[in-house]
């Protein structure tokens, strides 16, 4: 995959691994919250939930505030959200 201004990305391994987080707690729908990612049987995105973490929540304030999540759910967040990140790049010259 090449996207402007970035060069190459390699996605193989990166789909691979989001791929499996998907069928166990996060989930992509079209048909929620815009495609965007999501804890499974919720409308709470992913995206969400690392913005609270990194706002300074803790999982307990999470799991009180929303009391449908787990710790599970938090940490297939912090997962998926590590995982989105970590992708070679080659620089083109």
């Amino acid at each position: 995959m090449v996207l402007r201004g970035f060069g190459v990305v390699d996605l193989t391994s990166l789909t691979a691994h989001l791929a499996g987080m998907a069928k166990q707690r996060i989930v992509i729908d079209p048909a929620v919250c815009g495609g965007r990612p999501i804890v499974a049987g919720t409308r709470m995105r992913v995206s969400d939930i690392l913005d609270a973490l990194a706002a300074g929540a803790g999982a307990d304030e999470l799991l009180s505030d929303f009391p449908y999540l787990t710790r599970e759910d938090i940490s297939a967040c912090l997962a998926y959200g590590a995982r989105a990140v970590d992708h070679s790049v080659v620089q083109a010259a």
